[in-house]
């Protein structure tokens, strides 16, 4: 009797845990991990920007703020169906959730966003000044898929709403230098390289 009720309590706890995943809306500043079954090449975890958006390589930006993680997969599946010979299998989770703390108005620009060819994209709260070359290996440093001549930092003027994109070119030393001091809401954009770049 009492492995009868412990087993039902499990399967109990699971389907209770299932049903709030399921429910869980994405926000800005959520850490994803994205798996495509036929390319493992492209399987990386992703940060969801202050924008509301991600960067999948092949499937380019997707919105993904208010969505589920099968909302998703549907659309990076589906922007993927263009590059493959059939509509890709493509699993989405939430690895790491933002933490939104009370009273805490505008969450997505008390940060650093790094997102793209780097080993750990995410979130980096920070007090100190940090520069974009200690962004970068707080990141845990470029992936070897990394375009590191194309990097960008992406920053927003609250007043006028506009984007101001930086670049940098880590090999060649060219753009801004990587001493470039970042301010709470930048994002430091590594983007993929392109073949024989």
């Amino acid at each position: 009797m009492r492995k009868l009720i412990s087993g039902l309590l499990a399967a109990f706890l699971v389907v209770t845990a299932g049903a709030a995943h399921a429910g869980y809306r994405i926000q800005s500043g959520d850490t994803l991990k994205v798996e495509v079954l036929e390319d493992p090449s492209l399987n990386r975890s992703v940060l969801v920007l202050p924008d509301g958006s991600i960067d999948f390589p092949s499937a380019g930006s997707i919105k993904a703020r208010g969505k589920s993680t099968a909302d998703v997969q549907g659309a990076i599946s589906e922007r993927l169906s263009q590059v493959f010979a059939a509509r890709p299998t493509v699993y989405v989770s939430v690895v790491h959730v933002k933490e939104v703390l009370p009273g805490d108005i505008k969450p997505d620009l008390s940060a650093i966003y790094v997102m793209g060819e780097v080993n750990r994209p995410g979130v980096i709260e920070t007090e100190d000044d940090m520069t974009v070359l200690q962004a970068i290996a707080h990141a845990g440093g470029f992936t070897r898929f990394a375009a590191t001549k194309r990097v960008e930092v992406h920053r927003i003027d609250v007043q006028t709403q506009s984007e101001q994109v930086y670049y940098f070119d880590y090999k060649n030393k060219l753009g801004i230098s990587g001493a470039f001091l970042l301010r709470a809401g930048d994002v430091v954009a590594v983007p993929e390289r392109r073949l024989f770049e």
